[in-house]
């Protein structure tokens, strides 16, 4: 593949988006910028296939419908790394997540390439080449690009058209394909990209020290906030910060003389917002205690189930070994610690970590499954075997 063709007018979006219509997939990148806005401000679109490479300017062009086609045919695999954020970008643009998706990064962490490898990593050990990241922290929104910035950009894309086939037929040969298919049908769903103020105070760092009205109050402070970001599409911290929130809900100021003594409100914000802050406060205190916002609280471990979780650590560590998975690709300790409290829907009883994982580790807690060690290494024996052979 040559260089990148920089679309910037509708008759050579058109022209692209009508080889892209006859692929079976394309790589797929974006460039956006967020600092200023609540939400992503689409500034660049990379793609790939096997024999051409393209930025779409997305800043010169207004109707952006025969690629929205493209991104939403699905006949054609959408090929990206780390996919989530330019799923919430597509998400925000028309309400849509494109589908269906195949993502490098989950690949890769099968691949054994370890848990959430960067894309540089994952070009240099697959494909010997070292990228250049001198671009990461450039602005997107302005023109002209440079010659630098378009080499940056199309490299996103070049090498992941290179990287797909390989892990595809890589997936295939071990028979790990079918494995990530729940992963990346779960990437396609909506509910993960949609805005839902209800739930903005959990976001918010230290609510854990919050406790009944406090709490209740938070939620109906965070949820204005969200809903005011979200209006004005300015970010959440310019409305106002973390911190004066969870002091509003700590002391509940019920005067504007009150909301003035918070640390950390400007006085513009101030004149702004002071009447929906107070309004806000009051809806909260006003909230029914069972209708009260509630922390999931975890249940703290005894000694015996702290043993457990070490054990089951182990034999997750050792079936990652096994696989050639790093074991944070398949799960941490806080899924061990939910098992052995009794949870029955964590992530390892989900999809291949189920059959890797979780699937032994519900046989060892259930007393079907022995641990040995012979030759310094762990052995899985089921008792059933081991009951057959002793007699």
């Amino acid at each position: 593949m040559e260089h990148a063709e920089l679309i910037d007018s509708a008759e050579a979006l058109e022209a692209l988006c009508a080889h892209l219509q006859q692929q079976r997939w394309f790589a797929l990148d974006t460039e956006f910028v967020r600092e200023k806005t609540y939400y992503p401000k689409l500034c660049l679109i990379q793609v790939a296939t096997a024999q051409q490479v393209a930025c779409i300017d997305p800043l010169h062009i207004s109707d952006l419908s025969p690629f929205l086609a493209c991104l939403h045919n699905p006949a054609i695999t959408k090929v990206l790394h780390a996919a989530s954020q330019d799923l919430e970008l597509f998400y925000c643009l028309d309400g849509r997540v494109p589908a269906p998706i195949f993502d490098t990064q989950l690949a890769g962490a099968l691949l054994g390439y370890g848990d959430q490898a960067g894309y540089a990593k994952l070009v240099s050990a697959m494909l010997g080449v070292e990228l250049d990241k001198d671009m990461t922290r450039t602005d997107w929104s302005q023109r002209p690009l440079s010659a630098a910035q378009l080499r940056y950009a199309e490299d996103d894309v070049r090498y992941l058209a290179q990287l797909y086939p390989l892990m595809h037929t890589q997936l295939s040969e071990t028979r790990r394909l079918e494995w990530l298919a729940s992963d990346f049908a779960a990437l396609s769903e909506a509910r993960h990209y949609e805005s839902q103020p209800a739930k903005a105070w959990k976001r918010i760092k230290g609510h854990q020290t919050l406790r009944g009205p406090q709490l209740a109050v938070l939620a109906s402070l965070a949820s204005w906030r969200e809903s005011e970001a979200m209006r004005a599409n300015r970010p959440r911290r310019w409305i106002i910060a973390d911190d004066p929130l969870l002091d509003m809900a700590r002391q509940q100021p019920n005067t504007a003389e009150k909301l003035a003594r918070i640390r950390g409100v400007n006085e513009g914000s101030l004149r702004r917002y002071e009447g929906a802050l107070l309004n806000a406060i009051a809806q909260g205190k006003q909230l029914p205690q069972e209708q009260w916002p509630q922390l999931s609280l975890r249940t703290r471990l005894e000694p015996p189930q702290e043993a457990l979780v070490e054990v089951a650590m182990g034999l997750l560590k050792h079936q990652a070994h096994l696989h050639q998975i790093s074991p944070l690709a398949i799960g941490g300790r806080h899924e061990l610690e939910l098992m052995i409290q009794g949870e029955t829907e964590t992530a390892l009883d989900q999809g291949w970590r189920a059959r890797l994982v979780g699937g032994v580790i519900r046989q060892w807690l259930a007393g079907e499954l022995s641990l040995q060690v012979s030759q310094d290494a762990l052995i899985l024996q089921p008792l059933a075997q081991q009951t057959i052979q002793k007699a």
